[in-house]
This record gives structure tokens, sequence and C-alpha cells, in this order.
């Protein structure tokens, strides 16, 4: 391979290293004890390298590398550029479904209850996952008999605190009503603070405290109240018995099992918090290369820790085989806890009964998903070859970018760009244009494309790319990352294939933009909504692909996912529009002042119901300039 090292340049340090591709995208990042031991066993013998990893050396252009100090420090780099430049060859573990936690919103002045997904936010406090939002809604119902804490959105609580009455929660005594002040701020935090010790297993002072208060009621013949009290230690007893008690009270675990095959490995973990199962999750992941089962798990601990808050961290995680730095990542995350944890493999007694649970678990998740993936990468490679093959193509369009344009009767014009990778969607590299031209979609088109490209020649002329092409030695390039910001470049890495939302003038404006530029390697085509005809410029006649096509199915879909990213954009801009322009008329009325009424009212048609008074109550407004707004607004109003 023409980018193999020169024999002795690679040190014998511990580091991490870098793949890219000829465009200068990261596409592999590793770590390794000895950086020339590792780097040299990819070049050593081809045929005998993983599938995978011959495709990552036939894309690859280049290899640089980072010599550290330490395992640690290595650990902590390869985490860190892994999740910087996202590379297509790295083990990525995926979630095969999106769990639900329960949160718990410290972070506001009177926390909240609910059912969240996705990424978690600073100040919250999570429990779980759960295997179902069912699970966590019929916890949360028997609990909120004893800790009744608020779970109404922020519009129905600063609504119920506007007209004095609080909600049907409130009055069956499920919340404490701080919206009406009912309960102090304070009072309603500790509430909210009892009922996360609750949920992270501090159970038994609880119980013990609620049947003492009921002793205390029945001796003083209180029998209405001790009958409550009695109907509350139920309600936790139940809610305690949803959860399976596994380990001795005062565990934290987090139990790991992997169940693999060569191409693929399905990783389960149950979360014991005081004992008790607490919540499960389960990831599938793509081999890269090939992998023992120790580098798998250390991967996975470093990406399922990486950003995890002290509170989310185990005291001990229970793993089927060491990592290889096991130290290493022990002591890693130790750092991230700020104490002590233990990473070890269970031997024996309870411990290991459970993994032995997890892992068929995992090798459940590991056939399902078998099942599931074989028709997905089958479909997916099916539709990029028949379009391919449709189009005349060199090759199949691994990356494809759509453009559509969006606007209300020439008002507001806009465009949108997605981009789907191997067939799937890589919303990252998602952008929207502000169109200038108002010349009809055609000419929106040629804009939007010329725009697009024209920033892609500039990049890669920042790179050193042009240079190189043009006989230059293209040194002193970064490649795709911005040495300024450190950040990936918006428009570095060109498509296979640019479709456009429309028929023959569309696409024949999309090619004209990339002639102009002197771009010839990019292919272009249009997709006509009336009757699906797919359009290549210059041609008369459409392409017809078989309505049955998964070719065309892929298609649609990029295109309708353009389609609804631009409309999203265009409302939104049409709505700022709107409500910028309904203030604009009122005399005296700055930027500041707008952003501030419309802060506070929340959309322009409260505004204009409130009285001069409520207005006043806006920082910044006067009762004077309050009579103008209401005045104005009242008498634009239909």
């Amino acid at each position: 391979m023409s980018f193999r090292p020169k024999p002795g340049s690679i040190p014998e340090s511990p580091g991490v290293y870098r793949f890219r591709d000829a465009h200068g995208r990261v596409i592999y990042v590793g770590k390794a004890k000895s950086l020339r031991q590792r780097l040299n066993s990819y070049f050593a013998d081809f045929s005998a390298l993983h599938p995978r990893t011959q495709s990552m050396l036939t894309t690859a252009a280049d290899v640089d590398w980072t010599v550290v100090g330490t395992e640690v420090e290595a650990l902590q780099l390869e985490y860190s550029w892994i999740k910087e430049f996202d590379p297509r060859f790295n083990v990525k573990y995926r979630d095969d479904k999106s769990y639900p936690y329960l949160a718990v919103t410290m972070s506001e002045d009177f926390p909240r209850v609910q059912v969240m997904r996705g990424a978690r936010r600073k100040g919250n406090r999570y429990f779980g996952p759960y295997s179902h939002a069912w699970a966590i809604r019929e916890t949360v119902d028997l609990l909120l008999r004893v800790f009744p804490v608020r779970t109404c959105s922020s519009g129905v609580f600063k609504r119920a605190g506007q007209i004095g009455r609080p909600c049907l929660l409130g009055y069956i005594d499920k919340c404490s009503a701080p919206c009406v002040g009912r309960v102090t701020q304070q009072e309603h935090r500790d509430l909210a603070e009892d009922f996360c010790d609750f949920m992270a297993g501090n159970t038994s002072r609880f119980i013990k405290r609620l049947e003492k208060e009921m002793r205390e009621a029945a001796a003083e013949q209180e029998y209405e109240r001790a009958a409550r009290l009695r109907d509350d230690i139920q309600a936790l007893q139940r809610a305690l018995e949803k959860q399976a008690v596994v380990l001795g009270e005062g565990t934290d675990a987090d139990v790991i099992a992997l169940a693999e095959d060569p191409l693929e490995a399905a990783v389960q973990v149950f979360y014991v918090r005081g004992g008790r199962i607490r919540g499960q999750r389960g990831w599938v992941v793509d081999k890269v290369e090939e992998t023992s089962p120790g580098e798998l798990v250390e991967q996975f601990l470093l990406q399922m820790y990486g950003e995890a808050g002290p509170e989310s961290m185990p005291r001990e995680v229970l793993v089927p085989a060491l990592p290889p730095d096991h130290e290493a990542v022990a002591e890693l995350l130790t750092e991230q806890r700020r104490a002590r944890v233990e990473v070890r493999v269970p031997q024996r007694g309870d411990k290991k009964s459970l993994m032995e649970t997890v892992a068929r678990n995992a090798k459940e998740s590991l056939a399902q998903h078998k099942v599931r993936r074989a028709g997905d990468l089958t479909t997916r490679s099916k539709a990029l070859q028949e379009i391919a093959d449709a189009l005349d193509l060199d090759q199949a369009p691994l990356r494809i970018e759509c453009y559509d344009v969006s606007h209300l009767q020439g008002e507001n014009v806009v465009a949108s760009m997605v981009v789907f990778e191997d067939g799937l969607a890589r919303k990252s590299e998602y952008r929207r244009f502000a169109v200038k031209t108002k010349e009809g979609d055609v000419a929106s088109i040629y804009e939007v494309i010329n725009r697009r490209f024209r920033r892609y020649l500039e990049e890669r002329s920042a790179t050193g790319e042009l240079a190189a092409d043009d006989g230059g030695d293209g040194e002193g390039g970064h490649g795709p990352i911005d040495p300024e910001t450190g950040k990936p470049r918006k428009f570095a890495y060109p498509p296979n294939l640019v479709v456009v939302d429309g028929a023959g003038p569309q696409a024949a404006a999309a090619r004209r933009a990339l002639d102009e530029l002197g771009i010839d390697d990019v292919s272009v085509c249009g997709l006509a909504k009336r009757l699906e005809e797919v359009w290549l410029p210059g041609d008369d006649q459409p392409v017809i692909m078989p309505r049955s096509s998964e070719g065309l199915y892929l298609l649609q879909r990029v295109r309708d996912e353009a389609h609804r990213f631009a409309i999203t954009y265009h409302r939104s801009k049409r709505s700022k529009t709107v409500k910028e322009s309904a203030l604009d008329g009122v005399p005296g009325l700055g930027p500041a002042r707008r952003q501030a009424l419309l802060k506070h009212f929340g959309s322009v048609k409260k505004l204009r119901e409130a009285t001069a008074a409520e207005i006043c109550e806006v920082p910044g407004i006067g009762p004077s300039i309050a009579e103008v707004i209401v005045s104005t607004l009242k008498g634009e109003s239909p």
C-alpha cells in the first residue's frame, strides 16, 4: 500500500493512531501499547486480515499517530477522537431499541418526575433504563401517593399558578400542588429528594418511618390517618415487589454479558442498585477486526461510561472477560466516579448466576438482531445497486445528497440538503439554506448546488487537496478538520449522487452548476413527485424504475426526508417573520423589548389578549409603552 509508513519511522511507544481516506476524513481510530508492532500488523499479510479490516485498509489513504505517556492517556485520547471524528469503521454500540428512563429534573426550581428518552441532560437524576414506559408509569403512580412530586409540564404548571387552581392530581393528593402554594419550594424539593432516595435503593427508612407514624396514629385513635399510612406502606411495598432482589442489600453493580459471532456481538447490561435489578439495556455492534471478548468489553466500557456522571457510575462492574488494560480502565472509571470502581469477572455465587442470566439475554438479543439485520443489509445493498444500474453509474452511490426547495408564493424561500450514507440517514451532516433568488425553483436549485459545491472546492483548497491534484505537494492541509475551530468542515465530503426534488429542468440546473465549477465526478438525477419518475440531465424521457424497486423506494425516502427538513425550516422562518412583523408596527419597541415580550407571553396571540397591567410585568416595559402596545395590537386584530 502506497501510504505504508517507512520502516523504522513508527515509534515503539504507546499511542493512538488514525487512518484517513482520500478526502482526509478519519475512518478508523485505534490505540496500542506499541505503535510500531500494532501498525505493522496491518501491512503484514493482507489476506489474513478480517474482511472489515481489509475494507478499511482499501478505503484508507493515509495513517498518522500521536505518542502518549500512559495507557490511561491512550484510552482517554482514543475515546475523545472517536467522539470527535465518528469514524465509520470503528466499533459503535447501537441500542437495539430506545430505552426510557425515569427522570427527576432536580435542576428546576420545582423538580418534575417524568419519562425521558434520548440524551441525558445535566442536573437531572435518572433511574433505569426500563424495558417499557408503562413499567415506569406504574411505579410512579404507586410512589406519588407517598411522595407527591409534580409530574405536569411547564405549561400546565404555569397556567395552574395563574388561575390559582391545581390540576386533578392536586385534588386527589397525588401532587403536593406547589403551583398554588400548598407547599413551599423547599418542601417540594425535599419531597423530590426523598423520591430519588427511595428509587436509589434507600427504601427501608421510609417504610420504617411510615410504620412508626401508623402505630402512633392508631394509639391516638386517629384511625383514618392510620389507614391512609397503612395504604402508603402497601404502595411502597408493591413498588418494591416490581424489582426483583438478586444480590445482597447495598450491592451497586452493572452486570455486563456478551454474545458474539465472527461478524457481530450483542451486549446486555443489568443495572443492580441496592441489590435489586433497576433496569436492563442492550446494544449490538459490528466487529471491525479480530477482537477478543476483553477488547470488546474495553471498547464498550469506554463508550458507555465516557460521559456518565458520578451518580450514574456503579461501585462494581461485573464483566465476562477482563479488558487487556483492565487496571487502566478501572483507573479511568474511578476518575469518572470520583470513588473506587472495581472491574472484575464473577467466579461463584449469586453474581455468577446473575451473569449467566444476562448472558442468556445477550444470546437471545443477538439471534433476534440477526434476523432483522439480514433483511436490512440485503435490502440496502440491493437498493444501492439498483440505483447504480438504473442511472448507469460506475459504482453504487454510497453517499447520496438530496436537495429540496420550500416557499410560500415565493416568500421565505429556503432549501434543504440531507445526506444518506450506505442507505441510512446521516443527520449530523444535514444542512439548510436561506435562498436569495426569487426566480423560481429551477433558479433556486442552481443557487443552492452552486453554493454547496463552491464551499466544497474552497475547503478542498484549504486542506491542500487541490494543490496536490494540480501537481503541488499538497502539504500543510488539515484534512476535513478546521484548524481554527477543531471541528469538521461543513462541506468537506462530496457525494456520489446528487438528487433534486423535481424533473428534467431541476436536474439540468444542478448539472449546469456542477459543470460551471468543473466538477465532473458527481452524478445528478431528479425525482418528480407526480409519477415518481427519475430524470437525468438533458434527457427527454425519464428513467422508469419499477414501482416495487428497492432503489426507487430508497430515492423516495431520501426525497421525502429532504422535503420534511425543508418544510420544517420554512415554517420556523415564516413563524419568526410573522412574530416580528406583528410587533414591528409598535412605535418605540426595539428588538430587545420585542424578544422579552415574546419570551414572557409565548406568542403574539397571548400578548394581544393581555392587558396593559400584565404587559407592565415584563422587565423594561413601562405604562406608557404598554398602552401603545395594547392600542396597536388591538387595532390590527381581526
